[in-house]
């Protein structure tokens, strides 16, 4: 194919695509730039489906090249390694939409890579390769119901801003990604800080509508150099072995099977009813092989029936209930915070531990405006909260796409630095799951910090609602608070974090090809109900607000200004004074550009001692100060006494005493702790001392 190149306006600034000029053997490739900001994505995919699987083997891939950047890599290899957490996060925000324009049935392997080539901070390179994946598998031979498009917004003063810069980004009151087909939303993601649900909804369909004009470009390259689909084989479940399926196990018999709210109670019941096929299909080999996936199918259909249809939910909750809930604090001893959240069968307990900022997580990636994080949430999903068995191997990336966003959900009501100079990390445990654990853990992580004496701003809670969907697009029904089944035979898991001011977090999943405007609004709607109702009944009577003082056992940090010309002075040649600090109070010290000195420990008389010196190594001297200090060189003509870590004056022979002495080691010897009172300065610009004149 030759060469060909579309470019389009895109919110002020030119988006370019080559198609045919580089990367011909993948299915897909586009060489897309978007201000200088490059990419390059690829769509590939196997020529047979994979044997023995019962799902669609996607893989969407982020890569970011440091050179990119104009960075070499750290470490001893000096290449890039490793995915980065933003690359997880990013990957895992491609595959959200592109993954339910795939037909169900299709089981060969195909991958989405991006590869980010150059990075102009006026264009994120998150969007560039969101459109470029959609616009690569588009115009590709893979099978692929497109083409969608991806916009993100900001919002600076309350103004909205279309795929915002990356210092915008940051700096922003409004994270939001929003990916579209030509009809509908398919993939909401966002963070927020404290937005209104009206505003939000503003800001979603704003990135709609332009989604549709890449939309309208994308289909102009299919036109021109789009391939044809081609054929692969269907892995569906053949109609007739439903039929024989539902002669011998009728669908009151499935329905009665899945009609617990005990999630083992029915996966119980499931497993007879399996046992029961493969004994009548015992001859079938073909049908057995596929049976697991049959099954899975029957109890699908039967959940979606009787909630569309009878509006039953499995557990027997209504349509807008929430499970039981229970909070409480306090439960592990000795860390710095801890807290447990229960709704359900899902169960998340939330550990806080504070440091100095020192220990922030540095941060070697692709965005220059954030080189570290103070605040780090992370999550746990081991195999015991689902009642399997299998090896630790540590965070996928589901685990780490569900601390991110109960992250992003806390961020907005964290204290300032200037407020609360810690460093904060928050772990959710998984201890049991059935079904949106990241939302308890963000219930939790909220008490858990209030515990912990961290001031945040304002309470968090948060909720996932699912959806049902019928024939049409108004025959569907919205479920608050859905549990695990509901999830996998739903079409929609919309989770939302806020405050009672707004929103702070959004993630959207769909399984459907999109969402209309009444499904958004009202799960929108039926979030911030749910928030209301588990603060107020549940986590406001564990913990109803933050702590007056951190935990005994959590470290104590006291910040104190000091001129930043006098940071040297403080850290001394080569570090020299900050360190013979700390070793004589075991404190930790940090002190930032500014001159803002962080004092870290834990007991209070050496915290009081460390910035007693320092404060005296900062202080311009003045005469009649007095001070207590070391003699640390003896002279014939007087005594050098050691008042702070690096700081020296001199007493004169004739001001040791009152009566005149004929040595120095008549009075003093090394090591003698003296107080003394400052003179001023000698003609040699040493600070002058005197001993005799302290009580003067």
């Amino acid at each position: 194919m030759a060469a060909k190149t579309f470019t389009m306006d895109l919110a002020g600034r030119t988006l370019r695509v080559d198609v045919g000029r580089v990367a011909a053997q993948a299915n897909g490739a586009v060489l897309i730039q978007y201000g200088e900001t490059t990419v390059l994505s690829t769509a590939t995919a196997s020529d047979k489906p994979r044997e023995g699987i019962d799902f669609f083997p996607l893989s969407v891939e982020f890569e970011e090249k440091l050179y990119s950047v104009g960075k070499i890599p750290g470490g001893f290899n000096k290449r890039e390694g490793k995915a980065s957490e933003n690359s997880v996060l990013t990957a895992r925000v491609i595959d959200r939409p592109m993954r339910p324009l795939f037909p169900k049935d299709f089981r060969n392997d195909v991958t989405l890579n991006n590869m980010v080539m150059s990075v102009d901070p006026e264009c994120r390179p998150e969007v560039v390769a969101m459109l470029g994946t959609a616009m690569a598998a588009t115009i590709s031979d893979i099978p692929f119901d497109g083409p969608c498009a991806m916009t993100q917004v900001g919002m600076i003063d309350g103004e909205f801003i279309i795929n915002p810069s990356q210092e915008q980004w940051d700096k922003g009151d409004l994270k939001l990604t929003v990916a579209s087909t030509a009809q509908k939303v398919i993939m909401i993601e966002a963070g927020a800080n404290e937005i209104p649900e009206d505003k939000m909804i503003e800001a979603i369909y704003k990135a709609h509508d332009v989604n549709q004009t890449i939309i309208a470009f994308i289909n102009q390259m299919v036109a021109e150099v789009g391939k044809e689909k081609f054929s692969y084989t269907s892995c569906a479940i053949p109609e007739e072995m439903f039929a024989k399926m539902k002669e011998i196990v009728p669908p009151l018999e499935m329905e009665e099977a899945v009609f617990t709210d005990a999630k083992q109670d029915r996966e119980a019941n499931v497993k007879v009813i399996t046992e029961k096929l493969e004994e009548a299909f015992a001859d079938n080999e073909e049908w057995l092989s596929v049976l697991g996936e049959a099954v899975y199918q029957y109890e699908k259909k039967t959940v979606r029936k009787m909630i569309l249809k009878d509006h039953k939910r499995p557990d027997g909750r209504a349509i807008d209930q929430i499970r039981p809930l229970s909070a409480e604090v306090d439960l592990i001893p000795r860390v710095h915070g801890s807290a447990m959240f229960t709704r359900g069968q899902t169960q998340i307990c939330d550990i806080v531990t504070l440091a100095p900022l020192s220990e922030a997580q540095r941060i070697d990636g692709l965005d220059a405006y954030v080189t570290e994080k103070r605040y780090m949430h992370q999550y746990n999903f081991p195999s015991y909260s689902v009642g399997e068995t299998k090896p630790s191997r540590g965070p996928g990336r589901r685990e780490i796409g569900h601390g991110a966003l109960a992250e992003r959900a806390l961020l907005p009501v964290l204290p300032s630095v200037e407020e609360f100079p810690y460093t904060i990390r928050a772990v959710s445990e998984t201890f049991e799951s059935n079904g949106s654990t990241s939302m308890a853990s963000t219930c939790a992580s909220c008490m858990s910090l209030m515990a912990a004496g961290v001031p945040i701003k304002k309470m968090v809670a948060g909720i996932s609602c699912g959806l049902v969907t019928g024939d049409t697009d108004d025959d569907y029904l919205v479920l608050t608070d859905i549990q695990g089944l509901e999830d996998f035979f739903g079409d929609m898991d919309f989770k939302v974090t806020g405050t009672k001011d707004g929103i702070t977090a959004i993630q959207m999943d769909i399984k459907i090809h999109g969402l209309t405007r009444p499904i958004v609004e009202e799960a929108i709607r039926r979030t911030r109900e749910a928030r209301f109702f588990i603060m107020d009944t549940c986590m406001s009577k564990a913990i109803d607000k933050p702590r007056e003082t951190v935990n005994a056992y959590a470290p104590k940090i006291v910040q104190i200004q000091i001129d930043p010309a006098k940071i040297g002075d403080v850290v001394g040649q080569r570090g020299k004074t900050i360190n013979e600090i700390i070793e004589r109070t075991g404190v930790k010290i940090d002190i930032t550009d500014e001159g803002a000195v962080s004092v870290c420990g834990t007991d209070k008389e050496k915290m009081d001692e460390a910035i007693n010196m320092i404060n005296i190594i900062t202080t311009e001297f003045e005469k009649g100060q007095k001070f207590t200090g070391k003699v640390v060189s003896i002279k014939e003509f007087g005594a050098f006494v050691e008042f702070a870590p690096g700081k020296e004056g001199m007493v004169h022979i004739s001001k040791i005493a009152n009566e005149r002495i004929e040595h120095v080691e008549d009075v003093l010897t090394l090591g003698d702790t003296v107080t003394v009172v400052c003179l001023g300065k000698d003609k040699m610009g040493r600070i002058s001392f005197s001993m005799k004149d302290v009580e003067a």
